[in-house]
């Protein structure tokens, strides 16, 4: 069942995608919020982590404006698993959706309580851009019923690897986009872009709003045509490098990405809406194992997308509220995609679904002294694979176990954030603890049974058929 709805006086406004004003200005102002996060980018893909080669002034002023983050998590080391956790505040042993297969599973149900449901219960109006993942059109899962009152652009997690693809989900229909695969006329960051820039241009100030934008770059692309694995309409400004195209390529989503994360910084500011609107950045993996060493997509982290090590799960994560968050700050807070559900409930006046495994960071971003994170953070990968891969980390330790039959590492993170030397024979108390953890941690499911290989096939295909078009 889903939370009951607070009744709420809205003043709709007349364009169907605005945001509606509450009724509710006697009340102490409540931040808008606007949660970016791009797909596949790697802990030190950014200025502000390190990076080298790739400028991102945009994002690194945004951390330079308020506060970095170097211990923030995913919820987990692929798409739709990290979208499930991060969306209904349940770690990744129950979280709705645990892996990227079967796709059919990685839905949301009915009973599920997303971010977007428990802020529109406080009065926020809420739309979302991008990447999905957690359900398609014509399902339950899908945005519209998870809270969202418009969502504009993949409801399919393999849709979203088509950069130019022929059309766009948008609300009940899409924006047909036709001969878009050979024209490549439409380059689908862009228009998630320009929608995000106008939700937010004609925005009621009198109202808070939620923005989620998830967008698609630096993943690869799944167009047989790119073969070297990236979609993009132009390598500039990195064109007369000498890199490989490979590398051009990949150097250019991350720059557009910093671009328009600067846009959508600017439409912020510009509509005078900074001081009261929450910005947080962060991606939803690691970085993927092909990108060019030269980039040392992972910073000083083990692993990668698909990994349990720090590389695959540790994340740049950034937030920035004027005059509320303190500027030029770096914390060491742990914390986690299943925080964002009652950080921003508390920053609403809302109320959390009881039984969630994330915690507030609300005095973190306030600047109040950081505490030390009760409990444990857990992740597992593999479910329906060959072999299935968990990882908890409790105060400082990490303990990572590769297949069930493995002897669980240890790694002290205070001291080896790279995970290079394994202390488990040093600390057996500290590993029976994380191997107690992993045996309650996971609860199981039929949805994703540990052991069975899924051999299915991706229930979408690019000649699904066409639905009404909105435009």
């Amino acid at each position: 069942m889903k939370v009951p709805t607070l009744v709420v006086s809205l003043c709709l406004l007349a364009c169907g995608f605005r945001f509606a004003r509450t009724g509710m200005a006697a009340e102490a102002p409540r931040p808008n919020i606007v949660f970016i996060m791009a797909d596949d980018l790697g802990y030190g893909d950014l200025g502000c982590y390190g990076q080298k080669l790739i400028p991102t002034p945009n994002i690194d002023r945004l951390a330079s404006e308020g506060m970095r983050f170097t211990q923030a998590y995913a919820g987990g080391p692929v798409c739709a698993a990290s979208r499930a956790v991060l969306m209904t505040g349940l770690h990744n042993g129950h979280a709705p959706a645990r892996d990227n297969v079967p796709h059919y599973a990685s839905y949301l149900e009915d009973r599920d309580v997303t971010i977007a449901e428990v802020l529109k219960q406080a009065g926020y109006q809420c739309a979302g851009v991008g990447k999905w993942s957690l359900g398609d059109a014509g399902t339950v899962g899908r945005a519209k019923n998870q809270g969202f009152d418009h969502w504009f652009g993949y409801l399919n997690q393999d849709h979203a690897h088509y950069y130019f693809t022929e059309y766009l989900d948008d609300d009940e229909g899409r924006l047909a986009l036709p001969g878009n695969t050979e024209t490549r006329k439409h380059y689908s960051h862009d228009l998630l872009t320009e929608r995000s820039l106008r939700l937010i241009r004609e925005a009621d100030s009198g109202s808070p709003f939620f923005l989620y934008v998830a967008y698609t770059v630096p993943h690869f692309s799944s167009r047989d045509e790119d073969k070297d694995g990236f979609a993009v309409p132009t390598t500039d400004p990195f064109a007369d490098r000498d890199w490989d195209e490979r590398s051009k390529k990949y150097a250019s989503m991350v720059h557009m990405l910093d671009q328009d994360v600067g846009r959508i910084v600017k439409q912020i500011d510009e509509r005078g809406l900074g001081g009261n609107t929450l910005v947080i950045f962060t991606s939803d993996n690691g970085g993927h194992s092909t990108i060019a060493k030269r980039f040392n997509t992972s910073g000083p982290l083990r692993g990668f997308k698909r990994d349990l090590t720090e590389g695959g799960i540790r994340v740049p994560f950034i937030a920035r509220w004027p005059g509320t968050i303190p500027a030029h700050q770096t914390s060491e807070t742990v914390i986690a995609f299943q925080d964002m559900l009652p950080t921003f409930a508390e920053l609403a006046g809302a109320v959390s679904p009881k039984n969630i495994d994330g915690i507030s960071a609300a005095q973190t971003l306030l600047g109040k002294p950081p505490e030390e994170r009760p409990g444990y953070l857990y992740w597992d990968y593999g479910h329906c694979r060959r072999r299935y891969d968990q990882a908890v980390r409790w105060k400082n330790w990490k303990g990572i176990r590769l297949g069930l039959s493995s002897r669980i590492q240890l790694f002290d993170l205070n001291a080896d954030i790279g995970e290079e030397r394994d202390v488990a024979a040093s600390h057996p108390d500290v590993v029976r603890q994380i191997d107690a953890i992993m045996k309650t941690a996971a609860v199981p499911s039929a949805r994703y049974p540990i052991g069975q290989i899924y051999r299915g096939q991706p229930i979408w295909k690019p000649t699904a058929l066409p639905v009404p078009s909105r435009r």
